[in-house]
């Protein structure tokens, strides 16, 4: 499956000099994929060198030819989309479906930044000094280190490659390796689409060999990642050494608070095919559910009833709604947060084990009442198919519930009540919030958390502007 490809540096594919072979695992059957020759620390440092040859060239090219090639990108990844979805749902166990659908996602992120590549706009301040003028503009950062998760192996690369090449930045990217080969596609649209060899670069392997030589180097200007709290912590720490420029879309804990006159068949119907799309592994997917007393019955057994009903499967086959988890050790990690809830005294309403009658690591989807306030399933990100749901009895309440968690990526709220919805948004701490909605991720807004859940935006006029610096001149004449 990967033998054409491997580690792509300056234009084009090599072999990678590392002295471990990466073995990649097919999720809905627990079977090889296929095996990548890791990169080397000398692999991961041509690749920083070639992206710093390139910037002094694509950080000169005008703005308007920028636009034309990442317009290409997207032609040349429509032509891909058969075979990326494929490898996408192979890598990653999701159903062939949401592969297309994140395949699109990520053509968008191309088609908005080479339209955003020419606006980057600048201004002009009325100078204090007789004749002279203020000249606000902006301009690329420099090399950019990319990292990203296994979740969405495409639409993560394409937040960040997509505004970087429209600001005038040269990356390295450096992918999950649960989910390389859905990288090496993208790369290889990006090469038939014409982008200079060097403009971006892509590297496989270890951490030593990879994170390291990047995290250290001082060619890299800015760091982006994709990824867990906990790791994200660590690339703060490591950056400030360099004084790299970060943003960090981290971990998420999204509540998803049910009010009393919501209509309740129409908030389960948008809810439950939301919370189990791609097995739950989704960093916005609702996880902690705060329903109104009133409504709690009828939201619980409706959400178990739904959900007893989704197709489990593999990602290849007709029809299927919910495929596995991505590895093993996610599937034993899902175990522990359900035995927890246990423990605690939470009932399980549905699923809650582990289906054994196929190969692959599949669990079954969950529904949890009656949760207790410190169980793993409402004070962590589960990062799986587990609705977790407790109940409150008036607004203020809720809120501060809520808030307390150190997680702020996004939060969700179903009510009628105008004013209520104004009080609600303005009050719930995340990044993003949706009202009767979950339509969070579009090119076009800002994507991105707060507190513990992150720094900076990806999507909309905002994300180009982390990969740039802003320069203030004063001309007087």
């Amino acid at each position: 499956m990967y033998e054409n490809y491997g580690q792509f540096i300056e234009g084009g594919w090599r072999k990678g000099q590392g002295s471990k072979t990466l073995t990649v695992t097919d999720p809905g059957r627990g079977e090889t994929l296929g095996e990548i020759v890791e990169a080397s620390a000398q692999d991961t440092q041509a690749a920083i060198e070639s992206a710093e040859k390139a910037f002094a060239r694509w950080k000169l090219t005008p703005a308007w030819e920028r636009a034309e090639l990442l317009h290409r990108v997207a032609a040349e990844m429509e032509k891909a989309r058969d075979k990326a979805a494929r490898i996408i749902s192979l890598e990653s166990g999701k159903p062939v479906a949401q592969a297309s659908r994140e395949w699109t996602l990520s053509v968008d992120q191309f088609t908005w930044y080479a339209e955003e590549a020419r606006r980057i706009y600048g201004r002009i301040v009325e100078s204090r000094v007789p004749g002279g003028r203020c000249e606000v503009s902006h301009q690329p950062v420099g090399v950019v280190a990319a990292f990203t998760a296994w979740n969405f192996p495409v639409v993560l690369i394409a937040r960040k490659v997509a505004p970087a090449l429209a600001a005038g930045c040269t990356v390295v990217l450096r992918p999950s390796s649960e989910v390389p080969g859905s990288a090496m596609v993208i790369m290889e649209c990006l090469q038939k689409a014409g982008i200079p060899a060097g403009v971006v670069n892509m590297v496989v392997g270890s951490t030593d060999a990879t994170y390291n030589v990047l995290i250290n180097s001082p060619v890299i200007q800015k760091v982006t990642l994709t990824g867990s709290t906990r790791i994200g912590q660590q690339m703060i720490r490591d950056s400030a050494a360099t004084i790299k420029r970060l943003s960090m879309e981290l971990g998420g804990n999204a509540p998803m608070i049910v009010f009393d006159d919501a209509d309740v068949e129409k908030t389960l119907d948008l809810a439950v095919p939301t919370k189990f799309a791609n097995c739950g592994q989704v960093c916005v997917a609702p996880d902690r559910f705060y329903v109104h007393e009133s409504i709690a019955e009828a939201f619980i057994n409706g959400f178990a009833a739904r959900a007893e009903k989704l197709k489990v499967g593999y990602g290849h086959d007709e029809g299927v709604e919910m495929g596995p988890i991505i590895n093993q050790r996610r599937l034993e990690a899902i175990e522990q947060v359900v035995d927890d809830a246990r423990k605690k005294g939470a009932r399980v309403v549905t699923g809650g084990h582990r289906i054994l009658d196929r190969p692959g690591f599949y669990f079954a989807p969950t529904v949890l009442a009656e949760m207790p306030e410190d169980a793993i399933a409402l004070c962590e990100e589960n990062f799986g198919p587990i609705a977790a749901i407790t109940t409150f009895k008036d607004e203020d309440e809720v809120i501060a519930r809520v808030n307390q968690s150190d997680f702020a990526l996004s939060a969700y709220a179903f009510t009628r009540d105008a004013a209520r919805i104004r009080r609600v948004s303005a009050n719930l701490q995340a990044g993003m919030v949706g009202i009767n909605s979950f339509a969070l991720a579009a090119a076009e807004v800002p994507f991105g958390g707060i507190k513990s859940s992150g720094m900076g935006s990806e999507g909309g006029t905002e994300g180009i502007h982390e990969y740039m610096n802003v320069k203030l001149t004063q001309v007087v004449l």
